[in-house]
């Protein structure tokens, strides 16, 4: 499956979320004196352009980070997701998106190391000129994340992030999401596993939260963020979800604080919701 293109989705809520959280991560992360990794199954192109190209064609970000943009009542976590977005953009204008390899580029030390995967050509390749400059610290592989994580868990410091945000338009991805980490907390049963998903009226979806809350991790988080209330015809996107493993003591509380405004502010009618439930030791 070659034809998902992240560029035209680049900005909206259900990258809000994950972005957001993913920096709450990797801060969690980076506040021990200790190196970790970044690992990504699918890295997409590292960065968009919003002004032209795929990003304009539905402009999702104008519902996503265009509301977030210039607000100065943002809860910290927001501020600190809205801040990477800002020094993409110095002169102030939101003309660019940073994906989810960029956000980690951003936050992370410097002497962090970045593993990323991307099976699309074309966003390999300009994955690949994103990070041109980026020597050793960031290694890029045209593959199939699900297959290429397993060649680099456990990761040389034993401490990492691993974020698995298929676009799911193969119905095998929700299954590979769940027999990936199930292979991954074999290899590495201390990492912290972020997942995204689309909150969608499939069977699929549905029957993938319960099959993530038996994993034998330590610790679970769900994060949902609904902007609307689902369509009566059963069809599209109607929020987007994080499922975290091994999450940071931290982030039940942070996201307690945070979800309610990206409702608020986020939200596209009187159905807007969120989800926040925790398991096992957290």
């Amino acid at each position: 499956m070659l034809s998902y293109r992240h560029a035209f989705h680049a900005g909206n809520h259900a990258d809000v979320l994950k972005h957001l959280i993913e920096i709450e991560l990797l801060n969690y992360l980076g506040q021990k004196d200790k190196p970790y990794w970044y690992i990504d199954t699918h890295a997409g192109a590292g960065a968009y352009s919003l002004t032209e190209g795929y990003a304009t064609k539905n402009a999702e970000f104008e519902t996503g980070i265009a509301r977030l943009w210039q607000r100065d009542d943002l809860p910290e976590a927001a501020r600190n997701y809205v801040d990477v977005v800002k020094r993409m953009n110095p002169d102030g204008e939101l003309k660019f998106y940073p994906g989810s390899p960029w956000c980690a580029a951003d936050v992370m030390p410097e002497s962090d190391k970045l593993r990323l995967f991307e099976l699309h050509p074309s966003d390999a390749q300009i994955l690949q000129e994103n990070f041109s400059g980026s020597g050793r610290r960031v290694q890029i592989q045209q593959a199939n994340g699900f297959d290429g994580i397993k060649a680099v868990l456990p990761p040389p410091p034993r401490r990492a992030l691993v974020l698995i945000d298929p676009p799911y338009e193969d119905k095998r991805d929700y299954h590979n999401v769940v027999t990936g980490l199930k292979e991954g907390l074999k290899r590495f049963a201390t990492g912290v596993y972020a997942v995204w998903y689309p909150c969608l009226q499939r069977a699929e979806m549905k029957e993938m939260i319960p099959e993530l809350k038996k994993l034998p991790a330590k610790s679970w988080l769900r994060a949902e963020l609904h902007v609307q209330g689902p369509s009566a015809d059963g069809f599209g996107m109607h929020g987007s979800g994080m499922f975290i493993l091994n999450a940071p003591w931290t982030l039940p509380q942070t996201l307690n604080e945070t979800l309610p405004y990206l409702v608020q502010h986020l939200g596209l009618d009187a159905k807007a919701s969120f989800i926040l439930e925790t398991g096992g030791d957290l």
